[in-house]
């Protein structure tokens, strides 16, 4: 009876080990904030011809390494950096498929196992690649991975794809590195087409086939919970590739503004039992590019509003942490961008999965800066993307290299290996029924797009470098672009500054190789600059129509939705009143409360009224917020409730109940009042000197006009009938009129014409950098200025977008 029952829990044991899914071990770190040491030797330059240690992953110029080379050159950077490092690989891994990955390695690779190759040298930096080392391996021993790695390759198409790129060319291992072990028979590929109905196609290929087996497709929420019913197909003996088809009911499909995603769970059986399974993330959607029309996403028009984005950071290169792809993401989504362009290269895994879960579109790109690789390696690293990236929804569009750098004998892959049929694009050109066209002229993108016949969308758009802020004229071109149905967005170029820390230099020297290096809408670090908030303006999702609010609104606002997916009921909206205190950032709250009549679907315009009471009749600020359905802010708009001139009457203290006394001397006129002296110089009507009880006060020399040539006319003063004392200054161009008023309780003011009627006047002034009026001041005593008006970030003629209206305040700091 012992014996039956032991024949028993053996039994048990074995059809239990037959149920295997894929083991993963780590051989490097999972990201650039946690890295193993490896021994590493470099060839040339820093820290070079003698053993080491180095983080991996990494860059190695950024931990002291070889030479920094910002691409554009063959010259530079040939080093070669050799790594070693020892594992353990567990027993009870012999007789299963085990082969070694690398996620990512600059550039021409060749790998060892235990003093003997894994296989043929790999060339191409971003790509991932893998071995069959199950032959090589000691089981539940000690084993030895050696790799070299060059920098340069030995393929000039690579070094013209890659090296000779416009960004950063770091060497090194600088994505995980990891062993995967399988069941002897296994599946290999498992792609999955799953549409936006919740119909699927899924092709399924083993490793060899030797057996009658069985595949079983199921289907999981994220909570675990089985969607549907399993649906199932047989493999013959001796088929190594079937397809899967079915449907399961009730999902819900995945798009940016709605990111729903599912496990699918796929089976390899035989004779009813596991013998390995595979789990994907998967979203449910359906992409299309419809011939003179445009990009459809499950049956939707889609505007892509999106940026190009490097892997980059400044302290470790092209090798990011989970913190850096979740902050790049969260930023472009803050700033109501719904799509990237993974430029020039194929993104990290765990990016592509951030953008599966947090929803942005994704254009996944095959490098290729200006220069393409050649039929020999591009069609490898068009296989190895597609079948990296193929089940990510994020990813619906393949870009085949950059402006000029491709190789249309390669773009077959695409389509051969994509059981998608995602579409192909060639950025820059109108090519595969879409117009990439960069950097479209104002009138050339009207004419491409308004007039053209295909889809328009600029891959790059509005260089960040030229524009003096990354958002200026991005509301006159996007406004523009609206108007034409073709319009199928748009990707500004580029997301942070690339500057990089300088390991071989004194100091904390950031490098971003003159102006070459990429300038965009975040600092290096991902600081924010204005055009931050102008972006986030003019791409909200939710758009206001003008109005002008005073204390006689009518609280009516006209909102309009421009989501694609979402409704308006769906969204949370507030608003707020405030009065100002003068020459503070203080506010005081004069009403608040919300509103809740949006009713619009994608596309449509819905009036709104906001029940304010009488909370306007003090407030100077009104401001209305729009949150999305996750309580994300989309954008917060502000107007005046009162006009400028209220507001500085506010700063007049005390009564006029005091006398302005006047003395004139042949060049000056000495004005008095309420304890205040003001000289003005009779020529030219600048400030000569201003005294208090206090003494001399540092503000004097001006007005004096500056961005435009101009002269003073004449001037002249007087006591007006009211009182205060008036000093006229005219001039032959801006500003036009100038006029000091000194008023009986002491208060000395400046009134200078208006801009607007200046320009209209004097025409040929519009084509200015900057204009004003200026005074000495000693740099040494300003502590910082406080102003009412639009903030916090200057304000820029052609970037009026993105600045709210308030009292702000900014200290002076000097080196």
């Amino acid at each position: 009876m012992k014996n039956v029952i032991l024949v028993s829990f053996l039994v048990l044991i074995g059809i239990h080990s037959l149920a295997q899914q894929t083991d993963i071990k780590f051989l490097s770190g999972t990201d650039a904030a946690n890295t193993v040491e490896w021994d590493f030797y470099c060839t040339d330059g820093r820290n070079s011809g003698k053993w080491s240690k180095i983080p991996v992953p990494s860059n190695w110029e950024l931990q002291g390494f070889g030479t920094y080379n910002y691409g554009h050159d063959e010259e530079r950077g040939k080093e070669h950096g050799l790594y070693k490092y020892e594992f353990e690989v567990p027993q009870d891994w012999k007789g299963k498929t085990v082969n070694v990955v690398f996620d990512g390695s600059m550039t021409d690779t060749r790998v060892k196992i235990n003093g003997k190759s894994a296989g043929e040298m790999h060339q191409g930096a971003f790509y991932r690649f893998k071995y069959d080392i199950s032959k090589l391996l000691k089981y539940g021993n000690t084993n030895l991975l050696e790799v070299d790695v060059a920098k340069h390759s030995s393929n000039e198409s690579v070094n013209r794809a890659e090296r000779l790129a416009d960004f950063w060319i770091f060497g090194g291992i600088f994505r995980p590195v990891y062993l995967e072990a399988m069941p002897a028979v296994h599946m290999k590929r498992i792609a999955i087409d799953a549409k936006a109905d919740g119909s699927f196609r899924s092709f399924i290929e083993l490793n060899q086939s030797k057996a009658d087996y069985s595949v079983t497709v199921d289907l999981f929420d994220l909570k675990g919970n089985n969607i549907g019913i399993s649906v199932s197909k047989s493999v013959s003996k001796g088929e190594t590739e079937t397809w899967v088809e079915g449907q399961f009911d009730g999902i819900k499909s995945w798009n940016p503004e709605w990111p729903a995603l599912y496990d699918i769970k796929i089976s390899l059986n035989r004779n009813g039992q596991v013998i390995h399974e595979l789990t994907e993330r998967i979203g449910f959607r359906t992409v299309e590019l419809r011939e003179h029309d445009g990009f459809y996403i499950n049956g939707e028009k889609v505007v892509f509003k999106g940026v190009n984005r490097h892997s980059f950071w400044p302290e470790t290169g092209r090798a990011l942490s989970e913190e850096n792809h979740l902050q790049d993401i969260r930023l472009m989504k803050e700033m109501n961008m719904n799509a990237v362009r993974s430029s020039h290269y194929v993104p990290d895994k765990r990016f592509l999965e951030l953008c599966d879960s947090l929803g942005l579109f994704v254009l996944n790109e095959v490098t290729g800066w200006q220069d393409g690789y050649d039929t020999i390696v591009g069609p490898k690293l068009v296989k190895e993307t597609v079948l990296k990236d193929e089940n990510h929804p994020s990813v619906v569009i393949w870009n085949h290299g950059n402006e000029g750098g491709w190789n249309f004998a390669n773009e077959k892959g695409f389509h051969q290996y994509d059981i998608q049929k995602r579409p192909v694009l060639y950025p820059w050109l109108l090519k595969n029924g879409a117009d990439t066209f960069h950097y479209p002229e104002f009138n050339q993108g009207i004419g491409r797009n308004v007039f053209g016949n295909d889809p328009f969308m600029p891959t790059e758009l509005l260089h960040g470098l030229y524009d003096g802020g990354h958002g200026a004229g991005l509301e006159a071109f996007w406004r523009s672009y609206e108007a034409s149905p073709l319009l199928a967005g748009g990707f500004l170029w580029v997301l942070c500054d690339e500057a990089v820390l300088r390991t071989d230099k004194e100091g904390t020297v950031y490098d971003s190789d003159g102006n070459h290096a990429p300038d965009g809408i975040l600092g290096p670090h991902r600081e924010k600059e204005g055009s931050f908030y102008t972006i986030k303006e003019i791409w909200s999702p939710v758009q206001v129509e003008p109005v002008t609010i005073n204390k006689q609104w009518n609280g009516r606002l006209f909102l309009k939705n421009k989501f694609i997916y979402t409704h308006l009921n769906d969204c949370a909206f507030s608003w707020r009143a405030y009065k100002t205190e003068v020459g503070t950032t203080k506010k005081r709250l004069t009403g608040s409360g919300v509103v809740t009549n949006a009713d619009a679907e994608p596309g449509e315009t819905v009036r709104v009224t906001v029940d304010y009471g009488d909370a306007l009749q003090e407030a100077d600020i009104f401001e209305f917020t729009a949150l999305n359905h996750e309580g994300s802010e989309l954008y917060t708009w502000s107007w005046p409730v009162v006009q400028p001139k209220e507001i500085a009457q506010r700063s007049i203290i005390g009564d006029n109940t005091g006398q302005v006394s006047v003395e004139e001397t042949d060049t000056n006129v000495r004005a008095t009042a309420n304890g205040i002296e003001v000289v003005f110089n009779k020529k030219d009507g600048t400030i000569q000197s201003v005294k208090n009880a206090n003494g001399l006060v540092s503000l004097n020399g001006g007005p004096v006009p500056v961005g435009v040539e101009t002269e003073v006319v004449e001037t002249n003063w007087e006591n007006s009938l009211d009182g205060h004392f008036q000093f006229v200054i005219n001039y032959s161009k801006y500003p036009g009129q100038a006029v000091w008023k000194l008023h009986e309780n002491g208060l000395l003011e400046l009134e200078v014409q208006h801009i607007s009627y200046m320009i209209g006047k004097y025409g040929g002034i519009r084509n200015i950098d900057y204009i004003g009026i200026s005074f000495n001041y000693p740099e040494e005593k300003v502590e910082g200025i406080t102003w009412m008006g639009q903030g916090p970030y200057r304000v820029w003629k052609n970037r009026t977008k993105g600045h709210n209206l308030g009292v702000w305040q900014k200290a002076i700091t000097t080196p």
